[in-house]
């Protein structure tokens, strides 16, 4: 079982990473590291809260919901992502950067509740996503700047 979380947090890590290397290839602030720790950080909050539920699944005097805890997650990865966006003259720039990391906590998300494939082919849409369509917007829908 303790091989098993192990396993989590490291495929959390690996997924969040492949996310941050192409933020890093792009030059933004939050990368590698920052992708990697959010996927961590909620895959571990996620284990946890299972592993309560069922601590106190047999306790009447105890109202344990792992669902609060995602949701919690969910709003934390919020704040982060609000302190990423910044007004610059006429533009907003830190948009995709919040996106992205409110999707990697739920790859995190996933991978804690085992939903292994799920977080595999999310991580795969995040990086088609965040590289794929990235080049389509330069090549197509952006004006010179």
């Amino acid at each position: 079982m303790e091989v098993e979380i192990i396993c989590q947090l490291l495929l959390a890590i690996f997924l969040g990473a492949l996310i941050g290397l192409e933020r890093e290839y792009k030059g933004k602030e939050a990368g590698l590291q920052t992708y990697s720790l959010v996927a961590l950080g909620s895959c571990l909050f996620t284990i946890i809260s299972f592993k309560l539920f069922k601590f106190f699944l047999n306790n009447p005097e105890v109202s344990f919901d792992p669902a609060r805890i995602i949701q919690a997650i969910a709003v934390g990865i919020g704040f982060i992502g609000a302190g990423v966006i910044f007004r610059q003259d006429s533009s907003v720039i830190g948009l995709t950067t919040a996106a992205g990391l409110w999707s990697t906590a739920a790859i995190g998300i996933a991978i804690g509740a085992r939903f292994y494939l799920l977080a595999s082919f999310v991580t795969f849409l995040s990086i088609l996503i965040l590289a794929g369509f990235g080049l389509l917007e330069e090549k197509f829908l952006r004006k010179n700047k």
